[in-house]
């Protein structure tokens, strides 16, 4: 048995956790993954409000994915979300929609491609 067996049994340190402890860990995760993702989405939503003259929407939240390192899963989920939210600040959702949204900035979407044209 070894001294670190000894000192810390398995009684008093269990590796597993119970089923309660367990949903309540899962629950809290839930709740950071989407706090993390509301919080991509609205700087993301303001990058691609930042770099409107130079670049489209498309391009800002390419940018955006890979300066920040996003993974893989993450980055889709931020992007959609960001796209949702642009698609809904030029087309209005009807009454009675999700009031739980994020907020978005003035939108220019039209001022990158209208820049390229007058250069």
């Amino acid at each position: 048995m070894s001294i670190l067996a000894k000192l810390f049994p398995e009684t008093l340190f269990p590796r597993k956790l119970s089923a309660d402890a367990e949903q309540r860990v899962r629950l809290a995760q839930a709740r950071a993954e989407e706090t993390l993702v509301r919080a991509h989405v609205e700087n993301a939503l303001m990058f691609v409000d930042t770099l409107a003259t130079d670049v489209g929407y498309e391009r800002a939240l390419d940018i955006y994915v890979r300066e920040l390192a996003i993974p893989d899963p993450l980055a889709s989920v931020v992007v959609t979300r960001a796209l949702v939210a642009l698609g809904e600040a030029l087309v209005p959702a009807a009454e009675g929609a999700d009031a739980d949204a994020v907020p978005a900035p003035a939108l220019r979407l039209d001022e990158a491609a209208a820049r390229r044209k007058r250069a």
